[in-house]
């Protein structure tokens, strides 16, 4: 199940998108459930109670709230959701670049162009259908698992490091619970995600990026064996 949000101030839009995410569905054999919002403010308020929303097709240009800001407040939530925006306007696609959308297409949208955009966003979500729910301040950001580089425990509290930092007070098991097998604790501090490790010795490991952190004794073997192996 593909669950789609798409946000218009036209219904004629909302009503066509929905057409064209149906017939790319069907050819696509894949299970779609969509929902329709008439403005930002609408979606926002029926986001806050489900934040369940996999590809978000939203115009940039709208009565109240615009598209971009929408895509900003539910980005800073939501490392995962795919945004698409569709837009009449070629000199507003500049103003979506910070939220990371997936592409930009221009009204009238194209059934062939949708179709290759939804196909990226599918493997996109693939990369990212694993996520940690963590709270942070007063909201829940849910972070793909295969942003985070490693974990690690500072005074009772752990900090993420991903393509931004999180530091939350949660015990670092109840975390490794949470996380898949490409991670690996690399002694009582640290779990390092096996996909940017980039040289280990006997008593360190180097991330992507330069950090080195500490390897616990007789991990050495064990940490290698998990690299050949991982997924």
């Amino acid at each position: 199940m593909i669950r789609f949000s798409i946000c218009d101030d036209e219904h004629v839009e909302t009503t066509y998108l929905s057409g064209l995410v149906n017939q790319w569905a069907a050819a696509a054999g894949n299970t779609v459930e969509i929902k329709c919002y008439p403005s930002a403010e609408a979606f926002l308020f029926a986001y806050e109670g489900d934040k369940a929303v996999d590809i978000l097709l939203l115009d940039i240009q709208m009565g109240g709230m615009d598209g971009v800001a929408l895509a900003k407040h539910v980005r800073r939530g939501d490392k995962a959701v795919q945004i698409i925006f569709a837009t009449s306007y070629m000199e507003y696609i500049a103003d979506g670049y910070d939220v990371e959308a997936l592409h930009y297409l221009i009204k009238p949208v194209d059934q062939q162009k949708l179709s290759v955009v939804l196909d990226r966003a599918v493997g996109k979500l693939a990369q990212t259908e694993r996520t940690l729910l963590i709270q942070n301040g007063s909201q829940s950001v849910r972070l793909p698992l295969y942003e985070i580089r490693c974990l690690e425990v500072m005074h009772n509290y752990v900090t993420i490091h991903a393509n931004e930092e999180f530091r939350i007070k949660k015990p670092l098991s109840v975390l490794e619970a949470e996380l898949d097998e490409n991670f690996f604790r690399a002694g009582r501090s640290f779990i390092v995600n096996l996909k940017y490790v980039r040289k280990v010795t006997k008593y360190t490991v180097e991330l992507e990026g330069g950090q080195s952190i500490p390897l616990s004794r007789g991990l050495y073997d064990k940490l290698n064996r998990a690299i050949i192996t991982m997924t």
